[in-house]
């Protein structure tokens, strides 16, 4: 049995890690994509609440992940990517993400991530440490333009932190840690 998980754990994360990568063979062709899948998130967020638009716009700075998560039963794992843009500088921070819970679940979902840091002390601490801790609940039943998802929006230690669910059928409540690293092969 102990085989059985630690197999079905491995093929988990192997999934993950391939939902995780970008696209494209050259470090520019990466970032780009990376860059093209913040505008695309940032338009459909802006289409669902376009005073976000100004609140990104005056804030120090905001980042965008794409995340791919699986739950099943008493565990759910995830991973993505994503970048962080100073506002202030221009600069673009591209950064990996992973994590891994405990709690009831089962499903998979596909979804966005928009975080806005309210100051630039936040920020960096993110950029730099990048740990989040917290408790989870969502029901996701949504491909392409059909279905819908329960998210949204929560502000948190000088964040406000919005989810979009892309596509996905998932029900899950759990507890879990997840972890923002730079990504050391695109900055």
């Amino acid at each position: 049995m102990k085989r059985i998980v630690a197999l079905t754990c491995i093929v988990i994360l192997l999934v993950i890690t391939g939902c995780a990568t970008t696209a494209g063979n050259s470090k520019a062709e990466k970032r780009q994509a990376v860059l093209n899948m913040k505008n695309d998130v940032l338009s459909d967020l802006y289409k669902i609440k376009p005073d976000v638009k100004s609140q990104l716009s005056n804030a120090p700075g905001y980042a965008v992940f794409s995340n791919a998560n699986i739950y099943i039963f008493f565990a759910s794992f995830g991973g993505g990517y994503g970048v962080v843009k100073n506002n202030r500088t221009g600069n673009h921070t591209y950064m990996k993400m992973g994590e891994a819970g405990l709690g009831l679940g089962l499903g998979a979902k596909d979804f966005r991530v928009v975080f806005v840091f309210h100051n630039t002390d936040t920020m960096n601490r993110f950029i730099e440490h990048g740990w989040a801790f917290g408790a989870q609940a969502d029901a996701a039943a949504k491909a392409s333009e059909k279905g819908g998802a329960v998210g949204g929006e929560i502000t948190v230690d000088n964040m406000t932190i919005y989810q979009l669910t892309e596509t996905g059928l998932a029900l899950q409540a759990t507890i879990k840690g997840t972890k923002y690293w730079q990504d050391g092969s695109l900055n």
